[in-house]
């Protein structure tokens, strides 16, 4: 695999690893230090966005990426993307369409979501 399909898979990861509520795995994939951003503005710790996924808070279903990007920047690699999630998240369901720009840094050999 290349950069762009070995960052791509990665997030790929994640995305099924928030839909079966994989914690470890999650852990696995994301700095400790990374902060998440919700549409709605609202800013999260890794771990309070963890929390809420494993109480059952965020609920995703389903995934689907689409106009993929992996930019490389000196050691960070940028992940660029669509992501239709259908998920039940603060009570209210449905189907949204996210522009995601993801940093990613190989760390012991994987890559791992961080701020970037």
């Amino acid at each position: 695999m290349n950069i762009e399909q070995e960052v791509l898979h990665a997030y790929e990861e994640f995305q099924q690893a928030m839909i079966t509520k994989d914690i470890p795995r999650l852990r696995e994939l994301v700095s400790s230090d990374k902060t998440f951003t919700h549409m709605s503005g609202k800013k999260q710790t890794r771990e309070e966005f963890f929390a809420e996924i494993k109480n059952g808070i965020l609920n995703y279903y389903k995934y689907n990426v689409r106009n993929v990007n992996v930019t490389v920047q000196d050691d960070n690699v940028i992940l660029d993307a669509d992501t239709t999630l259908a998920a039940k998240v603060y009570g209210m369901k449905g189907t949204w369409t996210l522009h995601n720009t993801i940093c990613y840094r190989k760390i012991n050999g994987s890559w791992i979501q961080c701020n970037g």
